[in-house]
């Protein structure tokens, strides 16, 4: 039998100050890690995308408007966070949590809230181009394909919100925090639509989230 892994409180407080997950969460990951810090955090991520894959399905009738204005008055956003509970809504986490996508939003200026979200036609456009720049620096035909699909993920990681690295902690995308706020939460939690403004751009973006 393996001998027990000694994990003390100022570890577990680490972690929690870390990732905001609950005291025995903590405990646990640590535990599991073996008191890996990192490695902690690891199984804390995982079990939040365990957590809301299993909440998927749950309404999300309730929620608020999170808002961000960038230093300047030059850039805004308004956006819509829902969750299950009005309970959940007014936590100071979940009020955290949409203003910190805002800010995200302003830094980042997504065109779309997810991949289901692209047209066709901008997907095809996109892939043409991809296709073409491959077989222009002569890479064989039998290979083009798959580079047009590493193409892709990289589009989708820089125009679509879910996919992007979190500004606050590039490790995770903005679908692994939201995750993890509902493994915190305990509720489905959904970003329905953003608007992002700037200052004398008329095409500012007004984008339609899951079940809009």
């Amino acid at each position: 039998m393996s001998a027990e892994i000694h994990i003390t409180a100022q570890q577990v407080k680490e972690l929690r100050d870390k990732t905001g997950a609950p005291w025995m969460d903590c405990k646990i990951a640590l535990n599991e890690a073996k008191g890996d810090m990192a490695g902690a955090e690891t199984v804390l991520r995982k079990r939040g995308l365990a957590s809301a894959q299993k909440r998927a399905g749950r309404a999300t009738l309730e929620g608020l408007i999170g808002s961000y204005i960038h230093a300047g008055g030059k850039i805004g956003v308004l956006l819509e966070l829902n969750c299950e509970t009005d309970f959940v809504a007014r936590t100071d986490e979940f009020k955290q949590l949409a203003h910190d996508l805002a800010m995200h939003v302003a830094a980042t200026d997504p065109r779309f809230l997810s991949k289901e979200e692209v047209t066709p036609e901008i997907l095809e456009k996109e892939k043409e181009i991809y296709r073409a720049q491959a077989l222009a620096s002569g890479k064989p035909e039998k290979v083009v394909e798959r580079i047009v699909e590493g193409k892709m993920e990289k589009f989708y990681e820089e125009v679509c919100l879910l996919e992007q690295h979190y500004i606050k902690d590039p490790g995770q995308t903005v679908h692994q925090v939201i995750a993890s706020s509902i493994g915190k939460l305990g509720e489905n939690i959904a970003v329905r639509r953003f608007i992002r403004f700037k200052l004398g751009d008329t095409s500012s973006n007004q984008l339609p989230g899951a079940g809009a």
